[in-house]
């Protein structure tokens, strides 16, 4: 048999293995917007985030599944940093008017806060 047989799957399959990992396995099960704080929920773990407590929200169209990145003032359950897959539009590199408007709502709480 010859090596290529061997060596080529095992190559993709590393490729496959990095490429979930930094895409798809480091993505929360679920947020859900509760107004003035975020419910987020993952492998049976539950915790609420007030907006207030989020410095930054990076969002990365470019991506499939379109990402968002949540930068935490304090880490809790789940780190400083929590990401989770932005809801889908039709329109392909389109920025999502939901992810938007968390992302002027996070600006709001932080300058109440200050």
């Amino acid at each position: 048999m010859p090596v290529q047989f061997v060596i080529i799957p095992v190559v993709m399959a590393t490729f496959g293995y990095f490429l979930m990992k930094n895409l798809v396995f480091d993505l929360v099960d679920e947020v859900w917007d509760a107004g003035s704080e975020l419910l987020i929920k993952n492998k049976g773990v539950e915790t609420r985030i007030p907006l207030s407590h989020i410095v930054n929200v990076s969002y990365s169209v470019a991506t499939s599944p379109q990402r968002v990145t949540l930068t935490l003032r304090q880490p809790n359950a789940f780190g400083k940093e929590i990401t989770f897959a932005a809801p889908t539009t039709w329109v392909p590199f389109a920025k999502s008017p939901i992810i938007e408007d968390l992302i002027h709502r996070v600006d709001q709480a932080r300058r109440l806060r200050a």
